[in-house]
């Protein structure tokens, strides 16, 4: 019986003992949807990404949940559009586009290990799922509790919780912050001065830092040791963090709050001191906006002062939005947090 069904393979082009080898390795490979994704987080994902805590939660929030159970064989571009639009549906339409991703991936791993033949979630295009669209995103001030009270409980960088509320309190651009360099902040006179070159406009920036900020400064200091940066890299303390690493810290996290990216921070503490009532000038310069027309002219006040005294109070009222739940440490210049 196997002469002959060598014989076949050998008139169609097949070598038997290759075939054999194949198959007897296709028996390891599990073939449900949930175990190769698990066995593909093990040998791909883990050991080629830095960090894939946001791989994992996919998978097993999203992916496994619903198409766990079915074989790889029988998984079809239908299954796949399932668990997209159960996404999308949420509100999520980049977590919708990252697991079609995730799946395109594992998926292609699966064909080059012999166990599928077609990708189906490469007929998914990412336009159908998620449009790029004009912003507008500023988050109400429970969302800023329930944002950083979700980024202090979690197991997020130390480092990059701090960035986060910075990023809150200071109204800075993110890569104004993550490039900064510890010659630019200084303790005594709670400033942080931003040369010119680094910023969008041109134009050298003062940041008054209140007592939450000059707390935060004052640990990052301690665990940035030897580097010029206030954020170093991992990987070289002569560099700054990557530009992305705060939107993947920021994609780990399971908030119940509206789709956002990091640049809406600036629009939220904008909105709200509008609304408190602030002098919009004062708001504009804490941006580094250009103040345009005949204003923009006559106006090269830095408004230090006032800018000093709104700073600490919207500080202060984000603090009061994360007060419950939250152990707070009083420190040296004010307070500091930590997770429970």
């Amino acid at each position: 019986m196997w002469c002959e069904k060598c014989r076949s393979m050998v008139a169609h082009g097949i070598n038997p003992a290759q075939k054999k080898q194949e198959e007897k390795l296709k028996q390891n490979d599990p073939t449900t949807v949930k175990a190769f994704a698990k066995r593909w987080l093990t040998d791909i994902v883990e050991k080629s990404n830095r960090d894939p805590r946001n791989i994992t939660r996919v998978i097993e929030k999203d992916i496994i949940p619903i198409i766990g159970k079915l074989e790889l064989e029988e998984l079809t571009t239908a299954h796949i559009q399932v668990v997209l639009d159960r996404i999308k549906q949420r509100g999520s339409d980049h977590v919708a586009l990252l697991t079609r991703n995730v799946l395109k991936r594992m998926l292609a791993y699966a064909i080059s290990r012999g166990i599928i033949f077609n990708n189906p979630a490469a007929a998914i295009e990412a336009r159908y799922i998620a449009q790029a669209t004009s912003r507008d995103v500023a988050l109400t001030a429970e969302e800023i509790g329930i944002l950083l009270r979700g980024i202090y409980t979690s197991n997020m960088n130390r480092r990059h919780k701090l960035a986060l509320h910075l990023l809150i309190i200071c109204m800075v651009r993110k890569s104004e912050l993550i490039e900064a360099t510890w010659n630019e902040v200084n303790f005594n006179a709670l400033e942080w001065r931003i040369p010119g070159e680094r910023m969008k406009m041109d134009n050298p920036h003062i940041v008054p830092l209140s007592k939450q900020a000059l707390a935060m400064f004052e640990e990052l200091k301690f665990l940035a040791g030897d580097s010029p940066y206030v954020f170093p890299s991992r990987n070289d303390y002569r560099r700054p963090i990557s530009k992305t690493t705060l939107n993947c810290a920021v994609r780990t996290l399971d908030l119940n709050v509206r789709d956002f990216v990091i640049h809406d921070f600036r629009r939220t503490a904008s909105t709200l001191l509008h609304e408190q009532g602030y002098n919009s000038d004062w708001v504009e310069k804490c941006l580094a906006h250009k103040i345009g027309g005949v204003r923009g002219v006559y106006n090269r006040a830095e408004y230090l002062n006032q800018r000093r005294e709104m700073l600490q109070s919207w500080a202060d009222f984000v603090d009061a939005q994360i007060e419950e739940g939250r152990k707070v440490v009083i420190g040296k210049f004010g307070k500091a947090y930590e997770a429970k």
